[in-house]
């Protein structure tokens, strides 16, 4: 029996077509989205945001931290008058499934152009894209433990909320920093 007439085997699209052949000297990589993983632009732009979302994550634990240890200020933050209370709830709900949705989005790809053809170096995976995606969902996960602490009324799930927040943004950017630096060589 030919391969070509076994039951459920498909040919992939394009698989009759011969791989490009790469162009000569290094190229570049690029996200999916066409941008370079450096910023852009061919700067170095992507640095001082990476700064920023290290600071950002630091920051995150350490205020995290100082609510948990200051009863007033985290009664204050947990328990605001209803009507605030149920729009945190809402927002945080919201913001959770938005952030979630960008995730699964960024993690699966760009299914329009996943449905042409590639060649071997189009098929290389955005490390840096994966890693923003996992970013997401973490923060996603932290936008829902916040939903849940205000709509118990009780500290533990908004401090936990901004711990997942921060140490998932300072991860991600170590992690961030490493593929760049990589990808430099």
């Amino acid at each position: 029996m030919n391969a070509e007439y076994e039951p459920g085997h498909r040919r992939p699209e394009g698989g009759d077509l011969p791989e490009p052949e790469p162009p000569p000297g290094p190229r570049p990589r690029r996200s999916r989205d066409g941008r370079r993983p450096d910023g852009g632009d061919g700067t170095d732009g992507g640095d001082s945001s990476r700064l920023v979302w290290l600071i950002a994550g630091a920051a995150a634990i350490a205020g995290g931290t100082a609510l948990g240890w200051n009863p007033s200020a985290l009664d204050s933050v947990v328990n605001p008058p209803p009507l605030i209370r149920a729009a945190l709830v809402g927002g945080s709900s919201a913001l959770g499934v938005v952030l979630l949705l960008s995730a699964l989005a960024r993690l699966a790809g760009d299914p329009a152009a996943d449905a042409l053809p590639r060649g071997r170096l189009d098929r290389e995976r955005d490390i840096a894209g994966m890693i923003r995606g996992v970013r997401l969902v973490f923060l996603a996960v932290a936008a829902f433990a916040a939903a849940s602490g205000w709509l118990l009324g009780h500290s533990l799930p908004l401090v936990v909320a901004l711990v997942i927040a921060g140490v998932d943004v300072l991860e991600t950017s170590f992690l961030l920093i490493v593929v760049a630096l990589r990808s430099r060589d």
